[in-house]
């Protein structure tokens, strides 16, 4: 048996999905423990190229269960619409949805987006997609569980709960709040909006502790990274849930869990969606953002780009007590003529830097080689130039963990395991 956790080490977007999709083949479950459709994770197989956004990215895997795990926050017509976007293209969907997750609702993404528009400058860069105010309700003991879906009458009496509790908070708030749903409206609404994935709603622990028993491995996908963590990352521009691997087996519904990997992916240069202070931004980006494609995939928001920043980065790699790095987009640097790393802060607050939270701080960069050739071909560590493997090198040594994975590519082929 082999528990394995796949996290982010930077502030998302690092190309997660690809190594969970690329891990699946050999997991008999992938599980998702956190967070809900407020993030993207780009998937290319055979199938074709996917933006999941609360599926795992082992769904494609059939003889992989799918988990939804206690930790998530539904949003029920968007899996609704995921899970048949999926299927469309042949995927024999199994699943397993928890019936401790918690349901996020369209007048949280109204609450959400009310906030950020009263906030205006000040906002958080949410993507409004109702996270914070689902994760809120859940705190409250306002939350409504997913597996009262199953229960109509204890639905809408929880409903009418929560509603009573919320809207003058909403109105005397956001006089523009026009929300005007009733309880039973949003009761029969979610009855038919969740027909197709009702079924699979149960308690996620029991399969999972099934699998484990018969020494199966299993695979855990964190969204987004620990630079977003609640608790550790750039707080108040973090999500509303804990990323980290130490909340996988909470958030799984294994909370005994002890993973034998967990496995951190690093971009090979920086990049974030938000607001935020990003220390190694790039002068010029656009050219570069453009090549890579670096936009968020929920919201199209285009990524500041910088370049690898290793404080930070160990910084990720030490909170999620990595035991190897994943690289990815490596590929994307070739042809860089300027091609650096920041290997440490200088300014106001440097002997503190986790998850700097002020701009004054300076980047100080150590210079790399660049190099000019195309290495999405490259299917061994040896076959790349040398500058890129010097690139790999400095970056591991600074990390202190091991580089075993280099991704030089979107697709499945084009992920180079170190031996």
């Amino acid at each position: 048996m082999s528990s394995i956790v796949v996290v982010g080490a930077n502030w998302g977007d690092e190309g997660k999905g690809r190594i969970v999709d690329f891990l699946a083949s050999d997991a008999s479950a992938s599980i998702r423990f956190q967070g809900g459709n407020n993030a993207g994770h780009t998937v290319v197989n055979d199938f074709g190229t996917f933006k999941l956004h609360q599926l795992p990215s082992g769904i494609f895997n059939p003889d992989c269960i799918a988990v939804l795990g206690p930790g998530m926050v539904i949003s029920p017509a968007a899996l609704t619409e995921e899970i048949e976007g999926v299927k469309a293209s042949g995927v024999d969907v199994n699943l397993c949805i928890s019936d401790r997750a918690t349901l996020c609702l369209p007048l949280h993404a109204l609450e959400d987006t009310l906030e950020e528009q009263r906030l205006g400058d000040a906002a958080y860069g949410s993507t409004r997609q109702g996270i914070a105010p689902a994760y809120g309700d859940r705190v409250m003991k306002k939350g409504i569980l997913v597996g009262w879906l199953n229960q109509p009458d204890v639905l809408e009496q929880r409903i009418q709960f929560m509603l009573d509790w919320k809207m003058p908070q909403l109105k005397a708030l956001y006089p523009d709040c026009d929300y005007t749903q009733s309880a039973a409206e949003l009761t029969a609404w979610l009855l038919d909006i969740t027909q197709s994935w009702r079924p699979f709603i149960c308690n996620v622990t029991e399969p999972l502790k099934a699998l484990q028993a018969s020494n199966a491995t299993l695979l855990f996908e964190a969204q987004l990274g620990a630079g977003r963590d609640l608790v550790y990352g750039e707080y108040p521009w973090t999500t509303s849930s804990n990323v980290t691997a130490a909340y996988a087996g909470i958030g799984s519904g294994l909370p005994a869990l002890r993973p034998e990997r967990v496995i951190a992916v690093a971009k090979s240069f920086s990049s974030s969606v938000g607001t935020g202070t990003l220390v190694t931004a790039m002068e010029d980006q656009d050219n570069f953002r453009e090549s890579s494609n670096e936009y968020g995939a929920v919201t199209g928001r285009p990524r500041d780009m910088g370049y690898f920043d290793a404080v930070a980065t160990r910084n990720g790699i030490e909170l999620q007590a990595a035991t190897e790095i994943a690289l990815t987009k490596i590929d994307c640097l070739s042809g860089m003529k300027d091609l650096r790393i920041c290997v440490a802060y200088q300014g106001e607050h440097s002997e503190n830097p986790i998850w700097p939270q002020t701009a004054e701080l300076q980047a100080v960069y150590e210079k790399m080689q660049g190099w000019d050739e195309d290495i999405t071909t490259c299917r061994t560590f040896e076959s790349l130039p040398q500058s890129t493997q010097d690139y790999v090198n400095r970056i591991e040594a600074l990390m202190g963990v091991p580089i075993v994975m280099v991704s030089v590519g979107p697709e499945r082929e084009q992920m180079i395991v170190r031996k």
